[in-house]
């Protein structure tokens, strides 16, 4: 086989999870192939023109710590900047940026295609090549539309909403992918043929309204935060100058017009087969959904700055263009709108993601990753977390290291594959900070504390973000352990000085660190105690850690007896029928899904505390009847 058909990984698709899983893969050593359907929409944002927001900055954040690449894009393509939830504590607090659409995906283009050991081509992949081993089924490459043979080690799917990908715009039905891009038809009956259950999803987009027929003085200015951050911890320093988004509402007079075409709605009349995303809602589905309400917002937002294409976003649709054109109408500033794109929904196959391992490997295939919304997820930064894990991985199993799972207590993105591979999914899954039991410790200003040891690790982290973290990491630990050493009496110079500075009294000796963590204000007791100066990010650590202190403790007790649990590993081969005493819901499951530990089989829907502690049993009088021991060496005590 000659270098140009031979590789150690193929990737299938170039949206956020392809890229992220090429990138990671050819940056740890391995030879890699990404294909795409078309050169010219690598890393697209083909629906909102932004990244981040509540539970998904979080995201963005662990994939910047990692050593993926979605934050320096996003910092550098950035147009808007907002720091939302400030008015709640900084678990919650999430950055969301406005992208110049064209440029972000400009960026991500240059990035990989000027990446070593990273080969990319336009091809449509229309089978997997799968051989039968001893072991069972392995992967071996892919088949091209054009008749190419193209072999691999692993191979990841990424194919995002194109597999067999439908487009339904009222009474307009056709096959494509999104912004008209080809679908890809044959590959979800290669998946089939496999033994592979698909899902069949669906998702939308609004209109694009033309900037030049909006009348802006109707609608509210949204202002970008020039003291928001920036999602790269690499990223110094951000621009002051934002481009601006706007808001504006829907009325009774839009409402009307909805209800009165609801039955050329393809939701309502059977026409749109896919499950839709709950959280993200057609405009339509709000109108019956919620006939009460009277006013829903929408944002107004530059899909970038040589444009003048506007999205309305919380306004997705599948409605036919004339309700969308007398609808949009309606709504004061948008009265002369003229649509450049109608919005549309879009159908689409995907894996059951209880087929895969917490690895993202595919459990029934060896060689085989699926990262993104092949996977059942909706949103560019659930793509792109999962695809960076299965580029990983992917690299990990050719050099024979162990994989890299995270736990629902080291980030999001452990709580994100851990729901789809142990609870599934019914619905396109969107990332939110309620998915997250520990977003106390979870929270997007410590990512690189969290997690830029495992990117090292993983060899994504180069020296000078290295270089950069353990700087921070050293300032903070240094500056904790001076506030914990440093004590205060309430004698009367202390007191006196505290009253100056308009700080209670302290009534018991204390630490410097208990005085921070109920003012919350180091600066002020820096000017007081003569204490250094902390740059801005050590300093805000060094403040959440003192305020939060007892919080952060509890929290770290709930971590520690659920990671009890986790360490009690389950062995893959394990017969749960054999378990008479285990009900038959529980015992299908558990052989369905192969849990890795019983932590994860706790979370497993259907399977009860008791049937837990049938397991336990079960596992223990393993354990005992074999010295102590398990087969595979696995350890239950």
């Amino acid at each position: 086989m000659n270098d140009t058909t031979n590789y150690d990984i193929i990737v299938i698709g170039a949206g956020h999870a392809g890229v992220e899983a090429a990138l990671a893969a050819a940056r740890m050593g391995q030879r890699t192939l990404i294909v795409t359907l078309s050169l010219d929409n690598i890393a697209m944002l083909p629906c909102n023109p932004s990244i981040g927001g509540p539970g998904k900055s979080h995201l963005v954040r662990e994939i910047d710590a990692l050593g993926g690449e979605m934050g320096i894009a996003a910092d550098r393509a950035s147009i808007q900047r907002r720091l939302l939830n400030t008015g709640k504590g900084p678990a919650v607090h999430s950055l969301r940026m406005q992208a110049d659409k064209f440029l972000y995906q400009r960026i991500m283009k240059e990035t990989v295609e000027n990446t070593d050991n990273l080969d990319v081509r336009q091809l449509l992949v229309t089978e997997l090549l799968v051989e039968e081993t001893s072991a069972g089924k392995r992967v071996t490459g892919v088949l091209c539309e054009t008749g190419e043979r193209l072999t691999a080690h692993v191979v990841i799917i990424a194919t995002g909403t194109y597999l067999r990908g439908r487009i339904i715009l009222g009474e307009t039905i056709y096959d494509s992918g999104p912004n008209g891009q080809r679908p890809a038809m044959a590959l979800s009956d290669s998946l089939r043929s496999l033994g592979l259950k698909l899902m069949r999803f669906k998702t939308g987009t609004p209109a694009r309204v033309d900037r030049r027929t909006i009348d802006f003085a109707k609608t509210a200015v949204q202002a970008g935060d020039p003291t928001a951050p920036a999602f790269s911890f690499l990223t110094e320093t951000m621009p002051d100058e934002q481009t601006p988004c706007y808001l504006a509402y829907t009325n009774e007079a839009t409402h009307e017009v909805i209800r009165a075409n609801l039955h050329r709605a393809p939701m309502a009349n059977g026409v749109i087969e896919g499950v839709g995303p709950r959280y993200c809602p057609s405009v339509e589905t709000k109108i019956a959904r919620f006939p009460d309400k009277e006013r829903h917002q929408l944002f107004l937002e530059p899909e970038g700055l040589h444009t003048n294409e506007i999205y309305v976003q919380g306004m997705s649709t599948s409605l036919p263009t004339d309700v969308q054109e007398a609808f949009l109408t309606t709504i004061p500033g948008l009265e002369r709108a003229r649509i450049m794109r109608p919005g549309y929904a879009i159908e689409y196959d995907c894996l059951d993601p209880l087929q895969l391992a917490p690895t993202l490997a595919v459990k029934n295939i060896a060689g085989l990753y699926s990262a993104g919304q092949s996977n059942g997820t909706s949103g560019y930064e659930e793509a792109a977390a999962q695809g960076l894990i299965a580029g990983i991985n992917a690299a990990r199993e050719i050099t024979g290291e162990e994989p890299l799972v995270l736990r629902r207590s080291d980030g999001y993105i452990g709580v994100l594959i851990d729901d789809l591979v142990t609870k599934g999914t019914d619905e396109p899954y969107r990332m939110m900070t309620s998915r997250a039991e520990y977003r106390l410790i979870l929270r997007q200003d410590n990512a690189d504390l969290r997690l830029t040891p495992m990117g090292r690790a993983a060899h994504l982290v180069t020296d000078e973000r290295w270089t950069r973290f353990t700087a921070k990491r050293d300032a903070i630990e240094a500056a904790l352990a001076l506030l914990k050493e440093r004590r205060l009496s309430p004698s009367a110079e202390t007191e006196t000085r505290l009253a100056e500075a308009g700080i209670s009294p302290l009534r018991v000796p204390m630490t410097l660190f208990a005085l921070l963590a109920r003012e919350g204000d180091y600066r002020r007791l820096a000017a007081l105690f003569d204490l250094p100066a902390l740059a801005d990010d050590v300093r805000e650590e060094v403040e959440i850690m003192a305020r939060y202190d007892g919080y952060l403790r509890k929290q770290e007790e709930q971590i520690a007896r659920m990671e009890r649990l986790e360490s009690r590993r389950i062995p893959e081969t394990l017969d749960y029928a054999a378990i008479t005493s285990l009900r038959l819901e529980a015992a299908e499951k558990l052989a369905a899904i192969r849990p890795r530990s019983i932590g994860q089989a706790s979370r497993i829907s259907g399977v009860s505390p008791a049937d837990i502690s049938v397991l336990l049993v079960y596992l223990e009088k393993e354990r005992r009847s074999h010295g102590g021991e398990t087969d595979g060496a696995q350890r239950f005590s």
